[in-house]
């Protein structure tokens, strides 16, 4: 009896022969070291977003900057995600810090008209 071998999906390469890597990309299980700084940006943008936003715009300024490092690296660096989702988190952050003064502003000039009428 001879074993049933069944032919590979439509559109698909037969099984155990995949095609050579044509983008230049690393072979898999490699992945480049990450950006010293990428979690650091990171964790300022939560902190920044969630208890403190002073740091907001830091992970924001910081953010921009790993980015653009890591883009320089030519695949060299990675990281890129993680500094990106905490660049993401200083804007929002960042954002909430201004709306917050501006209200705090907006409340202080109207209690100032509220006590010079009264």
């Amino acid at each position: 009896m001879t074993p049933v071998t069944q032919p590979p999906p439509p559109g698909q390469p037969p099984y155990g022969n995949y095609p050579p890597n044509q983008y230049g990309a690393p072979p898999y299980g490699f992945a480049p070291p990450d950006h010293p700084q990428a979690m650091l940006v990171l964790i300022l943008g939560i902190v920044g977003l969630v208890v403190c936003g002073l740091a907001a715009p830091f992970a924001w300024t910081m953010g921009n900057r790993v980015i653009a490092e890591i883009d320089a690296s030519n695949g060299q660096l990675g990281g890129r995600s993680t500094a990106n989702a905490g660049r993401i988190c200083g804007i929002i952050g960042t954002c909430i810090l201004g709306v917050s003064l501006l209200v705090v502003l907006g409340a202080i000039v109207v209690v100032l008209i509220g006590a010079a009428t009264a």
